[in-house]
């Protein structure tokens, strides 16, 4: 399920060819901004991130080993620019419920509030699992190297995840 990059245009990008660079990271850009969408509930904060994250890559692309890892790669750093801006001070200081639009939780009475809820609670390393998974569609090897462990340290901590949810799905079925 990897999606192989062509060697040349990989070449061109670490050659610095921005044109080749625009080629690889556009068709991972959409799948990148919701998954930081699902991991900060901020738009303006997944933009960001992801912006971060391209800029990095783009700085970083020569360290690509495997032309086959360019999505894993990338999302990598999409994860730890995610993680970084939680950790950030300004974030848990400036974060106001009222204030957010319509990008932020949904109302109690909105279908799947209950589970959106649970999942924002996760550990920042199970939301990210479970993200990939079930947002992403992405398989648990390529999961793996995402979050820099195995297959089944992957699969382990997505079903301590759900273990974890699963007080929120009975909630949400009653």
């Amino acid at each position: 399920m990897v999606t192989t990059v062509p060697i040349d245009l990989l070449e061109a990008a670490k050659a610095g060819d921005d044109w080749a660079f625009e080629a690889l990271l556009e068709p991972l850009v959409d799948s990148a901004y919701r998954m930081a969408w699902a991991m900060l509930h901020d738009r303006a904060a997944a933009e960001d991130a992801v912006q971060e994250a391209s800029l990095l890559a783009w700085r970083k692309i020569a360290s690509l080993r495997r032309r086959d890892g360019m999505r894993a790669w990338f999302f990598t750093i999409v994860a730890n620019q995610c993680r970084r801006a939680r950790r950030q001070k300004w974030w848990s200081v400036l974060k106001f419920p009222e204030l957010h639009g319509g990008d932020s939780a949904a109302p109690e009475s909105e279908p799947g509030a209950d589970l959106r809820q649970a999942i924002r609670g996760l550990a920042h390393h199970k939301r990210l699992v479970v993200v990939l998974f079930y947002y992403l569609d992405l398989p648990l090897d390529e999961i793996g190297a995402i979050t820099g462990t195995t297959e089944a340290a992957a699969k382990a901590t997505l079903y301590r995840a759900i273990r974890e949810l699963r007080p929120a799905l009975a909630a949400e079925e009653t």
